[in-house]
């Protein structure tokens, strides 16, 4: 029996391909219609990691998946970086102009929305999931409907492409990060990046004298994103990515961040996979 991966959404999905990409062929894939229900599969064991979405480079962070990671006390142990490809597909032999609906993923149909413009005549619908929508075109035989999705879900679902690349961007990126329930599996020196979470005082210069303390480190900061903390209000937690040469300037950082902050965690070190 293989690893068994935990993603959102079923076979076909670009979590999916994250999956082909990173790991090895022997592995079995856990199917999880929500963010929250990967979790609970990781947490119960059913799954032993996780492909977890956490921003694209239109739409921004994913932010609730960050509080997903931190209040489950997961730990990224890597990630990846994938171009994102949408694709209308329907039922072979028709055409676009014979196609009344399309559904996909909000996200799917934001980032389609130039070449939708131009179709009037089809309904936009949202749905869970881009594979999702392909597989019930295919078991259900639903003609006029179209699904926005990757090149792949068309292979698995025997469906025909009828316009390729339709996102109004095409450099179009998502970055997934891997978790599981526990941390590090690298030695030091493969470890060149690090996501951490810390909470800073209310007073003025608080996230300067941190981020300083990060640069005279020589960390590299290459992700920061606010959240509000629930419990007490005006208060905010702060997620960053570092990427830095030696480990030993991230230990160092990390001791100085530890007295300087509140709160303070490493959410995972890891290897940066944009090098």
């Amino acid at each position: 029996m293989g690893l068994k991966i935990a993603i959102q959404g079923i076979k076909g999905s670009n979590h999916h391909q994250v999956v082909r990409e990173y790991f090895d062929d022997d592995i079995d894939l856990v199917e999880c219609m929500s963010f929250h229900g990967l979790v609970d599969d990781l947490l119960d064991s059913t799954a032993d990691k996780a492909v977890m979405a956490i921003e694209n480079s239109i739409a921004g962070s994913i932010i609730p998946n960050y509080a997903l990671v931190y209040d489950n006390n997961l730990h990224i142990i890597g990630e990846h970086y994938l171009n994102i490809h949408h694709n209308l597909m329907a039922l072979k032999e028709q055409t676009v102009d014979e196609i009344t609906e399309v559904r996909s993923h909000p996200m799917a149909l934001l980032q389609c929305r130039e070449f939708l413009k131009t179709k009037p005549h089809i309904k936009m619908v949202e749905d869970v999931d881009t594979a999702e929508t392909a597989k019930q075109i295919h078991d259900k035989q639903l003609k006029g409907i179209a699904a926005i999705a990757p090149s792949v879900a068309a292979d698995l679902y025997d469906l025909e492409i009828i316009a390729p690349e339709i996102q109004t961007i095409k450099n179009n990126a998502t970055r997934f990060i891997i978790v599981k329930t526990q941390n590090k599996e690298l030695p030091k020196e493969e470890i060149n990046k690090a996501s951490l979470r810390f909470v800073t005082d209310h007073k003025r210069g608080s996230l300067a004298t941190v981020l300083n303390v990060m640069s005279d480190c020589n960390l590299n900061l290459t992700k920061i994103q606010s959240l509000p903390i629930i419990e007490t209000p005006w208060k905010y937690a702060f997620f960053v990515d570092v990427t830095f040469d030696k480990y030993d300037n991230f230990a160092k950082a990390k001791s100085l961040l530890k007295i300087m902050s509140e709160d303070f965690r490493v959410l995972g070190e890891y290897k940066n996979a944009r090098i």
